[in-house]
């Protein structure tokens, strides 16, 4: 049988209600008495390095579960991650960058309701989970919840309430489960060779500017100073708004001039973006040369742009690491 250990981090998946709402409350052990039929598919150990509300979770978060699976890589066949579904693709993304290449499974899982309520699907999800990380083809991280086996780099909450909360974005799900059998629809493990590559840095000073139709343009440059890099989360296929007083675009050639780092992205989840279309992307794109996500999720556009932070702020650098795929992360090349 397979060994694999299950990683239990809070979330509403080991949540009871309390006076002031939902609270993780519930032990790595007891999160496994709730689905004894998990025995009969691998031989499971448990940890709980921490127990919060994703909502609480931040990069500090990331580099420790990175650093535990590390510790532990060459004793277990695979890994379950059970985590709170508010930050979870973008805990999923940050896993991706800093364990790549992995020929194991790391897989993260949760639930919209507490695994103690008779009316949840927090036991299939971890049953499912299990049974994947199991699996002989699994590799790499991915989500797996409603049923879906998301890469990790695909995943996007877009559901606050509903059993199927997560969507793959811009990329087909790796695989499906249903009554206990999981199908691929992308089985690629004999593209994964050599050992998993981890990385123990990320440049955490990443600020995120989401425009809105007649936004200050100032506001960047007042911000510099704390931070290495801007990802301008813009309208549509991607542009660089002018209202008359060229602000932001000065703000821009601020924030290179002083060797930042700025990537473009769309606040449209789906389809990616494209500077190119329109003559307020296109000029901005061809003066300035600035990265942008294509058909990447803002979550993966953020974790990657911290892991590359982590290893270099040089631009050119910069450009060569965020360019190259990781995980299913980026089609356009």
């Amino acid at each position: 049988m397979k060994h694999i250990l299950l990683i239990a981090t809070g979330g509403t998946i080991a949540s009871r209600y309390t006076s002031t709402g939902l609270s993780p409350q519930i032990s790595a052990g007891d999160l496994l008495s709730f689905v004894p039929e998990a025995k009969q598919i691998c031989r499971i150990d448990v940890t709980e390095p921490f127990s919060l509300d994703s909502t609480n979770i931040s990069w500090k978060h990331w580099l420790r579960l990175s650093d535990l699976i590390r510790q532990h890589y060459e004793a277990y066949d695979g890994f379950v991650l059970c985590h709170g579904t508010d930050t979870m693709a973008y805990t999923a993304a940050a896993l991706s960058y800093l364990i790549r290449s992995s020929r194991k499974p790391i897989v993260v899982t949760g639930a919209q309701k507490p695994i103690d309520l008779p009316d949840t699907d927090a036991r299939t999800n971890l049953l499912d989970s299990i049974r994947f990380a199991a699996d002989d083809r699994a590799h790499d991280v991915c989500i797996v919840f409603g049923g879906a086996v998301i890469a990790g780099t695909r995943a996007k909450k877009e559901r606050t309430k509903s059993y199927n909360a997560f969507s793959s974005i811009n990329y087909p799900p790796i695989a499906v489960i249903q009554d206990r059998r999981i199908i691929f629809y992308i089985d690629d493990k004999e593209k994964v060779s050599g050992d998993a590559v981890f990385s123990d840095r990320l440049g955490e000073k990443v600020f995120l500017y989401r425009l809105i139709p007649g936004c200050d343009g100032t506001i960047p440059d007042v911000l510099m100073d704390r931070y290495d890099a801007m990802i301008i989360e813009s309208f549509g296929v991607g542009g660089i708004p002018d209202y008359g007083d060229g602000s932001l675009k000065a703000a821009i050639h601020n924030w290179i001039t002083a060797g930042k780092i700025v990537v473009m992205a769309t606040q449209v989840p789906n389809e990616g973006s494209d500077m190119s279309v329109y003559e307020v992307g296109h000029a901005v794109k061809n003066i300035y040369d600035i990265p942008e996500s294509y058909d990447m999720t803002l979550e993966a556009v953020i974790a990657k742009t911290m892991w590359i932070l982590g290893k270099t702020k040089d631009r050119k650098e910069f450009r060569q690491m965020f360019y190259t795929a990781v995980n299913h992360d980026l089609l356009f090349l």
